[in-house]
């Protein structure tokens, strides 16, 4: 049984069209890549799985339930995370009140139960020696690393990342793919959208690629890549070249 699907998922806005009967499930432990063209509908997607998007028609099932209307909150409660493109800080908090504010609020404990949990996530993001400092005060890749420890701070069973590669170094974005790495050791299951695909291609099991408001190939990550059809449509490469 897939840890989170959409099913028969349909949502537009006016005349365009993100999603059109599409299907898409993620298994307990693996690492999915999503590909596709800006506008595609990727981020609307993570939307409706994390509830702040309806979608048209469909459902969105974690762990078999059927949550296609619970709040947010809820979905985040019951272990659904993500992180944004661009990372939205508390930027007058501290690191660790921001993941604190996490833990506690997205977590739905109570904030003493939380600051050991919170300590430890800052060591497995590289963000311990920064604790103190104000979040807005931090490089991007550090501000990645937070809206990943902010996110881990929840005790997500299923993280989603949001072009979290985009905007880093080369040495970043390798510090970043390790950290990604050790997350989905620890069982996390992970669906990833992202730009910067031989980071994507690191870390997935499969991947997928959006387009028109559908899936125009899936499977094994080298095998999609290579596809024709993805090639002119995703890279700008003529089928026949």
């Amino acid at each position: 049984m897939a840890i989170l699907a959409l099913e028969s998922i349909s949502k537009r806005f006016g005349a365009v069209v993100v999603a059109a009967d599409v299907d898409l499930a993620l298994g307990e432990g693996e690492a999915l890549g999503v590909i596709g063209p800006n506008g595609a509908g990727k981020t609307t997607l993570f939307g409706i799985a994390t509830g702040t998007v309806a979608p048209d028609s469909g459902r969105v099932l974690f762990a078999g339930a059927d949550i296609t209307r619970a709040t947010p909150e809820r979905r985040c409660r019951m272990g659904i995370a993500r992180s944004f493109q661009i990372p939205q800080p508390f930027s007058g908090m501290t690191v660790f009140e921001n993941v604190v504010v996490a833990a506690a609020f997205g977590g739905g404990r109570s904030e003493r139960d939380v600051y050991g949990d919170c300590v430890e996530r800052l060591a497995q993001c590289g963000l311990a020696d920064k604790a103190n400092r104000q979040a807005g005060a931090l490089t991007l890749l550090d501000r990645k690393r937070l809206e990943l420890a902010r996110a881990l701070a929840t005790r997500p069973r299923v993280l989603l990342l949001d072009e979290v590669a985009g905007g880093l170094t080369e040495h970043e974005c390798r510090a970043l793919v390790d950290l990604i790495k050790q997350v989905r050791a620890t069982g996390v299951s992970i669906i990833w959208i992202e730009h910067v695909v031989h980071a994507l291609l690191a870390v997935v099991d499969r991947l997928v690629v959006l387009h028109g408001g559908t899936f125009i190939a899936q499977g094994d990550p080298q095998n999609v890549i290579r596809a024709p059809a993805v090639q002119e449509i995703y890279m700008g490469i003529p089928a026949d070249a």
